[in-house]
């Protein structure tokens, strides 16, 4: 596992609030990414800096059993124009542990986080945002690479 300095980031998306408890984040992560790709979000959002998706996972209650706010969105140079129905935030600079999903997208993405729940205790984490990041190589279900940070303290 490498650590990452990460610049600070705008991201413009749309968001819901879950949590980890009941399969809630299941379901509720489910919708939010239907609603991303059947809306066609992606076309919608101005000022795009890449064709990177950014799954943000912020505004934590206490820890990972707590609510939290996910925003699904593009990285953006600016957040003065945002859609209705969209949010847009920008993040602060921390440092992350990055985690690698590999496979088939749903379970390597289910099996890392699992991973990282059991070594929160470790991990000695800010709870301030983390993000996965699906690049060029998340474009195929069947055999995905997703990249998986965690804000954790210096």
């Amino acid at each position: 596992m490498n650590t990452k300095e990460m610049k600070s980031l705008k991201i413009i998306g749309i968001s819901t609030v879950t949590s980890n408890n009941d399969n809630q984040a299941i379901e509720d992560l489910g919708k939010l990414w239907h609603q991303f790709f059947g809306e066609n979000i992606l076309q919608k959002i101005p000022n795009t800096i890449s064709p990177n998706i950014y799954a943000i996972y912020t505004d934590y209650e206490s820890d990972f059993k707590g609510k939290y706010t996910t925003i699904i969105g593009l990285e953006v140079s600016s957040l003065d124009n945002i859609p209705d129905g969209m949010v847009g935030r920008e993040f602060q600079p921390q440092t992350f542990k990055q985690y690698l999903a590999k496979g088939e997208l749903h379970q390597a993405v289910g099996e890392t986080w699992q991973q990282i729940w059991n070594d929160d205790a470790n991990l000695n984490r800010t709870y301030l945002y983390d993000y996965e990041l699906y690049t060029e190589k998340a474009q195929n279900p069947a055999d995905a690479e997703i990249e998986i940070y965690i804000g954790i303290k210096d």
